[in-house]
């Protein structure tokens, strides 16, 4: 099955939503108004943010949130933070995440990053192995979070 990773376009956010609700159901359902759609745009057009997705049938199945972050340290060498990693369930275990991960590595690999990093709030060993397999070391650093 051949398929290719794309950075998002500005009419598929209602799908991107779509995705999400599979990524965190209890999340509250964002309505698409003017302040969303404002919102949406000045996501897109900032040029150190990348939401990459693979479609099938023009449908969004997984995708992945790329932020390049700024640094002085590491010679002034940016790093990525990626977030938001999803698949529909139905198409998982067939290389659509992977697919989109690579995607984020590579690009921020081409914007001069240091480092990608990535958590994961999911403590299923499947989680840790799928990401392992894809690149990233989970004992390299230790994640701590506060919410706000």
């Amino acid at each position: 099955m051949a398929y290719e990773v794309l950075k998002i376009k500005e009419h598929e956010l209602e799908q991107l939503l779509s995705l999400y609700n599979f990524f965190i159901p209890e999340d509250p359902k964002l309505k698409i108004n003017s302040t969303l759609k404002k919102h949406w745009k000045d996501i897109l057009s900032d040029p150190t943010l990348f939401y990459f997705v693979v479609l099938e049938d023009r449908m969004i199945i997984s995708s992945c949130t790329l932020a390049i972050i700024k640094n002085l340290t590491r010679s002034s060498r940016p790093y990525g933070l990626i977030e938001n990693v999803i698949t529909h369930p139905q198409y998982r275990n067939k290389g659509y995440g992977t697919a989109v991960l690579e995607k984020a590595v590579n690009v921020a690999r081409e914007e001069n990053c240091y480092k990608v990093m990535l958590m994961t709030s999911n403590k299923d060993n499947k989680t840790f192995r799928f990401y392992e397999k894809a690149g990233f070391d989970r004992k390299e650093k230790t994640a701590f979070i506060v919410r706000i």
